[in-house]
């Protein structure tokens, strides 16, 4: 039996192990016209669920001061990655040793966290049934080769909103991971790494103070990241992706944050709302 370390809790967000763990839970399987969910075998999450609400909550926290765009968002489904096939098993249970093995060298923390990851329907599909892959379609169907997977914190959502893309019909799709972060660097925009700068780190951000993104190497993409959620939602304001994302400055909005953040804490501490801690055992 491994048991996931329970995360601090700042505010209505999602804390780690809030959530079950995505390894366990209900078999019922719901497509809501997805046709991978059907072929992977995932598990509709039940609307009345405190897991819903849970990651409903976050979705919507994490939409920040853009309450305009949140009100214009809506959740249509949210699916849970059961890792039932072979290859599912095998990455579930590769995350668990490599989760202790950086829990080892921290000194007792692997500094684990649930993260969003924005792309095209194809790509979630892609990588709920394979994993993720070293080579993306850049403009004009050409391959590209990446270095490294960016997700963002539990409480930036609308980061990874951006970073997807919708249908004709504005449905777009998010993966909610379990990421092993253990000890992080620093690493800037304009940066050629593509791997640690010592075996003393084991993943980067772009600010350790406050971290919008969460960097890891793709290396350890398929160790280090476990998709556990699939959310399915309507974003129509999306369809115009480019002329959208030209007229979102996220750099300034970025500077908003920390008094949201902090304005959010101070309400839930006031009221005394918290959510329950939901500690799951895995049995590999």
């Amino acid at each position: 039996m491994n048991q996931i370390v329970v995360e601090d809790q700042v505010s209505v967000t999602i804390g780690d192990d809030q959530i079950p763990c995505a390894t366990s839970g209900s078999n019922e399987i719901d497509s809501d016209g997805l046709e991978f969910v059907v072929k992977n075998g995932l598990a509709k999450i039940q609307e009345s669920s405190l897991e819903d609400f849970i990651i409903r909550t976050s979705f919507f926290s994490g939409m920040g001061q853009n309450s305009g765009l949140a009100k214009k968002t809506k959740i249509v489904a949210i699916h849970k990655n059961l890792n039932s096939s072979w290859s599912g098993k095998a990455r579930a249970q590769s995350f668990q040793v490599f989760s202790k093995a950086v829990a080892d060298k921290c000194g007792g923390d692997a500094n684990v966290k649930y993260a969003w990851y924005g792309a095209a329907s194809d790509e979630i599909s892609d990588i709920v049934m394979h994993g993720f892959s070293w080579c993306l379609k850049a403009d004009g169907n050409r391959d590209c080769s990446r270095h490294s997977i960016s997700l963002s914190p539990a409480k930036f959502s609308f980061d990874s909103v951006l970073s997807s893309e919708v249908d004709e019909n504005g449905l777009g799709l998010l993966l909610l991971c379990r990421v092993i972060l253990g000890k992080q660097e620093v690493v800037t925009a304009d940066s050629n790494q593509f791997h640690p700068s010592s075996p003393e780190f084991d993943s980067s951000v772009d600010d350790l103070s406050a971290p919008r993104k969460y960097i890891v190497w793709s290396p350890y993409m398929n160790s280090h990241i476990l998709p556990c959620y699939i959310i399915s939602f309507e974003a129509p304001y999306l369809r115009g992706k480019k002329d959208f994302q030209a007229a979102t400055d996220t750099k300034s909005e970025r500077n908003s944050w920390k008094p949201v953040v902090s304005c959010c804490s101070q309400l839930v501490l006031k009221q005394e709302v918290a959510f329950k801690v939901l500690v799951s055992n895995v049995q590999l």
